[in-house]
């Protein structure tokens, strides 16, 4: 029989950023909140490494950036974009001031993910939220009588509430019980991440992103000579980074020529796995339904390329606080808001990303052809840059007329 404890405000499962964020605002307002996390501890999984500016705006505007900065978190000021149709001495002498685009944002806040997550999840605690953590859920209902039915350290509880708020990530198992469905993209491009230590010659104040060859690159800096390293390549190379030596493949392909830093990349050491996955993007068209809600990854996803799955996952957590505390009505009416908000975000991230892709993407000779009138064209044509802005600033500080098919044609040099 479940006990008084047993009776939740809201039962949210899954704790890392969206979830505990979610968890902290609503604890920090007095209401009664279950917060369930499957592991024990977090653990790396090569994703959620760097708040972009609009995320970092987010993340103040909810109480939640001092506990960041308090973990380890790392300023990048700067970015310079290293790429093979551009010397060395042209991207250093044009390097981008990371805070320009939004006030009191210093620029791009590196952190590693499990950390992140533990952050956020010790806010939530602080805040009165009860946290019970190594749980398997066994059966979820929504509907008008809420319910999380889970195991923990050998027994078996079940929680009732008014609502349960789905923010178990990717392979989310709330999105599945409560019947709500995911639209699929296909691939660009397979993605490869690591955490690397000892690249004390990389600037730790610099991030780029750039192109060589038929490999996409970036790195994020998170201090103390540790960095996170990215590369983005065909599909059809499956095995490009497979197997017993695809590990020092990986650090190798650093090794650029566009960018003289790169060796203190390549030189590195492993500080964490190196995952490779499928680069797509997914988007539930209606992320409630009554008696429950999906936030973060759990809602669908971005591609990873744009960097804003974290901005993404803070912005939710902020929305559906605000309609749950804005009154009683948590019916499915009171998340349209929330629903037609996120659609339009996703569209437009979708949007930004599309065109980043063709740029960055493309490794046959079309696209270094986009991408080096991209480049001619920029200096004396800055609206070429509207998407980047939208990238870092937030999808909503660019007017609609951005997210347009004519717009796209312009940035490519097709209109």
């Amino acid at each position: 029989m479940a006990g008084a404890d047993d009776v939740h405000d809201v039962v949210i499962v899954g704790a890392g950023i969206a979830g505990s964020a979610l968890a902290t605002v609503l604890a920090r307002a007095g209401l009664n909140v279950l917060l369930l996390e499957k592991s024990e501890a977090f653990s790396d999984h090569v994703r959620g490494e760097a708040l972009l500016q609009w995320g970092v705006k987010e993340a103040q505007d909810l109480g939640l950036h001092d506990a960041l900065i308090a973990a380890g978190a790392h300023y990048l000021g700067r970015n310079v974009g290293y790429d093979e149709l551009q010397t060395a001495e042209m991207a250093e002498s044009t390097p981008l001031d990371m805070a320009r685009f939004l006030p009191g944002v210093r620029g791009i806040l590196a952190i590693g993910h499990p950390q992140h997550c533990q952050a956020l999840l010790g806010q939530a605690e602080a805040a009165g939220a009860t946290v019970r953590r190594g749980v398997d859920v066994l059966t979820l209902e929504a509907g008008a009588a809420p319910n999380v039915s889970y195991e923990a350290q050998g027994a078996r509880f079940t929680a009732r509430a008014r609502l349960v708020a789905g923010a178990d990530g990717r392979a989310s198992a709330v999105c599945e019980a409560l019947g709500i469905p995911l639209n699929v993209g296909a691939p660009r491009t397979l993605l490869s991440g690591m955490l690397i230590a000892g690249a004390e010659g990389w600037d730790p104040d610099t991030w780029t992103l750039g192109t060589e060859e038929d490999f996409c690159f970036a790195v994020f800096p998170q201090g103390e000579g540790r960095a996170r390293i990215y590369g983005w390549w065909p599909v059809g190379q499956r095995k490009r980074f497979a197997g017993k030596g695809g590990l020092d493949a990986f650090l190798a392909a650093f090794q650029l020529g566009c960018c003289p830093r790169s060796a203190a990349i390549a030189a590195a050491r492993p500080a964490g796995p190196m995952i490779t996955f499928l680069n797509n993007e997914t988007v539930a068209e209606s992320p409630f339904t009554e008696g429950g809600v999906l936030i973060g990854d759990a809602a669908g996803w971005t591609d990873p390329l744009s960097g804003c799955g974290l901005s993404s996952a803070y912005r939710d957590a902020r929305i559906v606080s605000e309609i749950l505390l804005a009154s009683d009505d948590w019916s499915p009416a009171a998340f349209a808001p929330y629903a037609a908000e996120r659609g339009e975000r996703l569209r437009r991230l979708r949007f930004i990303t599309e065109i980043e892709a063709t740029l960055t993407c493309d490794f046959e000779e079309r696209g270094r052809a986009r991408r080096r009138q991209f480049f001619d064209r920029l200096p004396s044509e800055p609206a070429l840059a509207a998407h980047l802005i939208a990238n870092l600033a937030g999808p909503e500080s660019q007017p609609a007329e951005v997210y347009t098919p004519a717009h796209r044609a312009y940035v490519l040099g097709e209109a």
